[in-house]
Order: C-alpha cells, then sequence, then structure tokens
C-alpha cells in the first residue's frame, strides 16, 4: 500500500515506524502481539502490491482485530490498523465503509498527538481526500483546511508540507470552477517557496505550472505563455534538456499553441517532446 491517493496522500505506517508503548494486560506478551501485528500489516501490503486487494482488505481486518484484542482502544496499534483498512475501502470506492474508519483514526491520533501533529494532519488529509473522491467538496475543504492551519502553527512550519496542503486546497477549488480562489493559493504557495527555495527551484516551477494551467483553462494564453517558458527554463536548467519534467513541460505548451492557434510552433514542441519521451534526438 505504498502508493498515495491522489493529491495528498494516504500514508501507511508499519510498526517498526511507530514507537509503540505496551497496553497489555499482565498476562499479555508484547513482543508476541508486534511480531504478528507487524506480520499482518505487512502481509496486508505485499497483498496490495500484487493488487490483490480483496484479500488486503481481509488481512487488514485481522490486524485490526489483533490489536483490539491486545491493546486499548486509543492506541497506536488500532490508528494505523483503522488507517490502513480505510485507505483499501477508499482504494475500491467503498466510501461509506472508509469513512467511519478514517474517523476512528483521527480521534484515536488527536487524543495521543500532544505536541506532534504529524499523525493527525495525515488522517485530516485522508478525509479531505475521501471527501473530494465523493464529490462532497465543503468537507474536503474543511478538513484541507484543518490540515493546512496545523501545519502553519508547527514550531517550525515544513514550506513543502505547508506547500501541499496549499496545493490541496487551490486543486479543489479548480475542481469546483473556482478559478480566482484557485489563482490566490496558488500565488501564495510559488511566494512560500521562492522564499523558502530561491526563484529557480524545481519546486517553484512546479507551482508556477499549476498556474499556467489555471490560466490556460481560463483562456489567458499571454500570461500561461510566459509563465510555461519560465518554468521550462527552471527545469532544463535543474535537470536537463533532456529531463521526462522538461517533455511534459513542452507537451503542455504545444497545448496552449494549440489553444492560440499557433500551430507551428505547437508542431515544434510536440515533436522536441516526441524525442525527449523515447530518447532520440532532441532538436528536432
Amino acid at each position: 500500500m505504498k502508493n498515495a491517493l491522489a493529491a495528498t496522500t494516504v500514508l501507511l505506517i508499519l510498526a517498526s515506524s511507530v514507537q509503540l508503548k505496551p497496553a497489555l494486560g499482565a498476562d499479555g506478551n508484547w513482543s508476541t502481539f508486534i511480531a504478528e501485528w507487524d506480520a499482518l500489516v505487512r502481509d496486508a501490503e505485499t497483498h496490495y502490491d500484487r493488487a490483490e486487494y480483496d484479500e488486503a482488505i481481509v488481512v487488514s481486518q485481522e490486524a485490526l482485530a489483533l490489536a483490539e484484542e491486545n491493546v486499548g482502544p486509543d492506541h497506536f496499534a488500532i490508528a494505523e490498523s483503522l488507517n490502513n483498512l480505510a485507505f483499501l475501502y477508499h482504494n475500491q470506492a467503498k466510501y461509506t465503509d472508509a469513512e467511519p474508519l478514517f474517523k476512528r483514526a483521527l480521534a484515536i491520533r488527536e487524543k495521543l498527538a500532544g505536541s506532534n501533529q504529524s499523525e493527525v494532519i495525515k488522517s485530516l488529509n485522508n478525509l479531505a481526500e475521501l471527501y473530494r473522491a465523493q464529490g462532497n467538496y465543503p468537507q474536503a475543504e474543511q478538513y484541507y483546511n484543518r490540515a493546512l492551519r496545523l501545519r502553519e502553527k508547527l514550531p517550525e512550519p515544513n514550506h513543502t508540507a505547508v506547500a501541499k496542503s496549499l496545493n490541496n486546497l487551490a486543486a479543489l477549488y479548480k475542481l469546483q470552477g473556482q478559478a480566482a480562489k484557485a489563482e490566490q493559493i496558488y500565488k501564495r504557495t510559488i511566494s512560500l517557496r521562492e522564499k523558502a527555495l530561491g526563484p529557480d527551484d524545481a519546486e517553484v516551477a512546479i507551482s508556477l505550472n499549476n498556474l499556467a494551467e489555471l490560466y490556460r483553462a481560463q483562456g489567458r494564453y499571454t500570461e500561461a505563455e510566459s509563465i510555461y517558458q519560465r518554468t521550462l527554463t527552471i527545469f532544463e536548467n535543474t535537470f536537463g534538456a533532456d529531463d521526462q519534467n522538461v517533455a511534459t513541460n513542452l507537451e503542455q505548451m504545444a497545448a496552449l499553441y494549440r489553444s492560440m492557434d499557433q500551430h507551428g510552433k505547437a508542431v515544434k514542441l510536440e515533436r522536441r517532446a516526441a524525442a525527449i519521451r523515447v530518447g532520440g534526438p532532441k532538436n528536432e
């Protein structure tokens, strides 16, 4: 279960990455429980990687049941098991099954968080993605905003994480046709990344590209063109002229020129992008 969901990420935490404290009774065997639970989690991940989704769900249900039998109701192992199972349901569009599990995981993580809000933020994003997939955009916006506020309040806010939350919101607004809100947030993301990384960083280029795509969709072709050109320069300087990011940018610029009826420019860029994709000569 290594693949993240669409814009943001549902992260599965294996037992080895979480510091779990014993919560068993006097006769319980903590090491045995951890070994069995960890094996189930890893087995579920293996099934998922093989696209054996039904099998992954069964094993994840077993992991949850094992945790519920051996630890308290507000334990990390319960939260992780709930999150893993909810992720699998979400992946199969079983949203009504996923929602209560994601909410239980969030409630546990909020109780356990203390000063570490990272797991809470993941749960908030999981729920936001669930609601976005269902078309429940107001709920998705609510949870994306909660995740953003927590990230901004961290003692040392991570610009990459904050930018990710901003991009999630902007994409949601774009999906709803709220272009003005999306534009405002994309610009904020660009400013944040430029301040943290400098104007010529690849992450800045990615944010610029998002804004260019928005402008192209709005028919603001002149503005989109200048931003695409800046993005192309950054990608070429960062990754080299033959990189796949460059090819993607060229394809997007070609689509822009098609929309502008500048077909000669479009053909030239399409040929160069195609050559990069197949690894052939790049200067046609």
